[in-house]
């Protein structure tokens, strides 16, 4: 019985505390409903003068690794990047790090004449505009999507579609000026090779001219000959090597290939008779004649392998490389992309209603503490330290 009788007391308790929420919202309707019906059409003014934003995006395809040897090089960044602590799970990460670069964006605020667009006068300040306005991501199947907003839908298509056409660029010059950087290299050892080939063919002459007629077997000169391609054939790939430290790193599959031809190739050389496998009676006149012979047979074999690389790096310098695809050009949208109107009037709406009923509850509390004998002098002792603080602040 007793707790039955808890149970109801209980019961009317809170059957009184819903009624005296009742009761307040009742007794403060009209203001709720006042200042949520102000606060709706406040909203619904300020959203119509909110200006229509279009967002028009593009999609492309980043270049392939196996592409060109333009897209070789840029994948060097990656391996580079990751070796100085830079995380790039994977190549997309690389072009977005490239469409967000300052030399894109700067390209950006010239072309469009952004400056006068957002009103400024600093490029900084510009740059941060077009960022705040720009979305570029990567997703999970290895697209990169670029997303533009601006209040002009064909504004918005151009230049959504001018970051593709930055990209390119962008990856373009790094090419042509590896592939610049290689030509230059080969062209260098060509040079030094001539004179090289120049001096032994001199020295060659000099000394037929000197001895007048050498015994020399045919065989000899076999050997030599094949001694000295043998050697031509490390020194080019030596020199293919130290072209190829301008972009690569040591971890690059290619440069690691290339070291171990190097080292099979001087095995070789090595287990040919210690490079040599002439016979010892041969005369010394025959013998220095074998050694200038293979000198002018070493660098002319040299000098056809180096013409090989200087031909390919100077068609690589002159390709257009193809190297962003665009799966989805930019269009001017059709509608807008925001405000959302309707969902900022309804949001706005339901926070002052709640608002509203938050205010009218702790006016009320406020009012019973004031009124409450028990508690009116502690709450004006608050009152009094309140004052006291700010007077003191």
């Amino acid at each position: 019985m007793v707790e039955t009788d808890n149970m109801d007391i209980h019961s009317g308790e809170e059957e009184i505390d819903v009624l005296d929420l009742l009761i307040v919202l009742a007794k403060h309707k009209r203001m709720i409903f006042r200042a949520t019906a102000a606060v709706a059409i406040l909203t619904v003014i300020v959203s119509l003068l909110l200006p229509n934003i279009y967002t028009a995006s593009t999609t492309i395809l980043p270049p392939q690794q196996n592409q060109s040897s333009a897209a070789a090089m840029l994948g060097q960044l990656g391996a580079l990047a990751g070796m100085a602590g830079v995380n790039v799970k994977n190549p997309s990460d690389m072009y977005i790090g490239m469409l967000n670069s300052r030399n894109v964006e700067d390209n950006l605020v010239k072309r469009f004449n952004l400056k006068t667009l957002y009103k400024t006068d600093m490029e900084g300040l510009a740059r941060k505009a077009l960022e705040q306005n720009t979305v570029i991501a990567a997703g999970k199947d290895g697209f990169i999507k670029i997303e533009f907003s601006d209040k002009d839908p064909k504004r918005a298509s151009e230049i959504a579609n001018a970051y593709v056409d930055e990209l390119d660029r962008l990856t373009s010059n790094l090419a042509v000026t590896e592939a610049s950087r290689r030509r230059l290299f080969f062209e260098k050892q060509l040079n030094i090779v001539k004179d090289s080939l120049s001096k032994a063919e001199f020295d060659l002459q000099k000394l037929q001219a000197k001895a007048g007629l050498i015994q020399v077997y045919p065989q000899e000169q076999e050997i030599a000959e094949s001694n000295a391609k043998l050697r031509a054939q490390i020194a080019a790939k030596e020199v293919q090597l130290s072209a190829m430290q301008v972009s690569a790193t040591p971890s690059n599959p290619e440069y690691i290939r290339l070291q171990v031809e190097i080292n099979s190739l001087k095995k070789k050389l090595d287990g040919a008779d210690g490079g040599n496998g002439f016979d010892p009676s041969m005369s010394k006149e025959s013998l220095e004649y074998i050694d200038k012979f293979r000198n002018v047979k070493y660098n002319q074999a040299v000098l056809e392998m180096l013409y090989k690389q200087y031909d390919l790096a100077k068609i690589d310098e002159a390709k257009d490389y193809p190297m962003i695809q665009v799966l989805d050009k930019a269009i001017p949208p059709e509608r807008k992309s925001k405000p959302k109107r309707a969902l900022i009037v309804i949001l706005s709406t339901i926070v002052a209603f709640f608002l509203s009923v938050f205010y009218v509850f702790l006016k009320e509390a406020v009012a019973k503490l004031s009124n409450d004998p028990g508690r009116s002098g502690k709450f004006a002792m608050l009152s009094d330290l309140a004052s006291m603080k700010r007077k003191k602040l």
